[in-house]
């Protein structure tokens, strides 16, 4: 009977140990899902800011305006615009037939 309590004995303080361990290792992952959370609302915070700024930068009036400042492109008018005229092809390059 003393060796059944014994081991009785050593049974229940080995389950109350990995008792104690699994509990411990459960706050632990806990406490990493809290940061990884935390982490995750804060890349959300900064994805958003960062959609809301490449919207503003693709605007037309934005990208028109980088266009003339950085560029030197201007506005095509009239008084600036050349107009190229195209020599007529051999009739035998627009029929597909080889020369």
């Amino acid at each position: 009977m003393n060796k059944l309590a014994f081991c009785l004995l050593v049974a229940v303080v080995m389950s109350a140990l990995h008792m104690v361990r699994v509990q411990h290792e459960a706050r632990r992952l806990f406490a990493e899902l809290d940061v990884a959370m935390a982490e995750e609302r804060r890349l959300d915070s900064e994805r958003a800011r960062l959609e809301v700024q490449k919207r503003a930068l693709a605007t037309s009036l934005r990208v028109e305006e980088v266009a003339m400042q950085r560029l030197g492109m201007r506005l095509a008018t009239p008084s600036i615009t050349e107009r190229v005229k195209l020599k007529a092809a051999p009739a035998a390059a627009q029929s597909g037939e080889a020369p």
